[in-house]
């Protein structure tokens, strides 16, 4: 008897693009198992990904602004969100295989570091075996999810995950798409976050980008994301048009220049960065502290430094202060 997921891949034979990743066609996981009687692969993938531990810990790291006072900046999982439905937007208008994309994209910042890019430059620092967040974020879903069992992804979605940032090279469409879609999503929600937070205001845009791609952040979004459609539709790669390509360059230069390096913004940035690197210094040193689950990976040969970064790299922007607070500062003496 066909089962549904022998269906749905017979779907996807048919429907999809012919440079569509196909579920029947993934090279495979690390660890062979059991097909699911209903899920193809990459729907598999995503809902692993959905329900482990890693991607609920999202809630509650930094995006670009530290502890910001308000409700509606973003946060690492509502980027993750962003860059998802970007993604499938994208994926669905080429026909190329929107759960793998969403997979990925929902997956690609598992192993992102309390307090944003302030904590993985802190344990990069530190670690003689350096530290990237792409890396870890693979390192997640092969090994530290399941108490140390790992989700034993697909080789597809392992790959987009490792190659989503600008100087990756994944291997299929459909990480294209997510590479692409992460730098669209943090440029534009983070220009929404800085001009909320007073530090640009929407005619601070260079006016070469606001010609090409559109005067509001809405507008922008939506223009690269058609632009990648219309200049990808049919052809073997994404791709945007060179003047749509040039504008999002300009625009991705300004806000390092007047956001991702503002003293405005990032003056809190200098103290996240000492206290992951003293967090580091301490477990390092009293690395029984550390969890169990991390411990026991240290049984079968990994390294100390290894399992410290993996440690604070799990860690909420919230638990590693509450972690700080507890190791070194001093509380009120009371008799009992």
């Amino acid at each position: 008897m066909t089962t549904i997921r022998e269906n749905l891949e017979k779907w996807e034979e048919v429907y999809l693009s012919p440079y569509a990743s196909l579920s029947k066609n993934s090279l495979g996981r690390l660890r062979d198992e059991e097909p699911c009687d209903i899920r193809p692969v990459f729907q598999r993938d995503r809902d692993r990904i959905l329900h482990c531990k890693a991607f609920r810990r999202l809630k509650d790291k930094t995006q670009v602004f530290l502890a910001p006072q308000g409700d509606h900046y973003r946060t690492r999982l509502t980027h993750t969100l962003e860059v998802s439905q970007n993604a499938r937007t994208i994926a669905k208008a080429l026909r190329l295989n929107e759960d793998l994309v969403e997979a990925i994209a929902l997956g690609h910042d598992l192993g992102h570091t309390p307090f944003g890019h302030a904590g993985e430059r802190a344990l990069d620092k530190v670690c003689p075996y350096g530290f990237e967040h792409s890396e870890q974020s693979v390192r997640c879903v092969d090994i530290l999810e399941k108490d140390g069992q790992g989700l034993n992804l697909t080789f597809e979605v392992r790959d987009g995950i490792r190659n989503h940032q600008t100087k990756g090279n994944p291997a299929t469409l459909e990480g294209k798409i997510v590479r692409l879609s992460d730098k669209i999503a943090y440029i534009h929600h983070d220009c929404d976050d800085a001009i909320r937070a007073g530090i640009l205001r929407e005619e601070d845009i260079p006016k070469q980008v606001q010609e090409v791609a559109g005067r509001t952040t809405g507008e922008r979004l939506d223009h690269f994301i058609h632009d990648i459609v219309t200049n990808s539709f049919g052809k073997n790669d994404i791709c945007m048009s060179p003047p749509v390509e040039d504008a999002m360059k300009k625009l991705r230069s300004f806000m390092f220049e007047r956001v991702y390096t503002n003293q405005q913004a990032k003056s809190e940035e200098g103290k996240a960065e000492l206290l992951v690197e003293t967090l580091y210094d301490y477990y390092l040193h009293h690395i029984d502290k550390i969890s169990g689950e991390l411990l026991v990976l240290m049984e079968r040969g990994e390294a100390k430094e290894r399992i410290c970064c993996d440690y604070i790299g799990a860690m909420t922007d919230r638990f590693a202060i509450a972690q700080y607070e507890e190791i070194y500062i001093p509380k009120c003496w009371t008799v009992k």
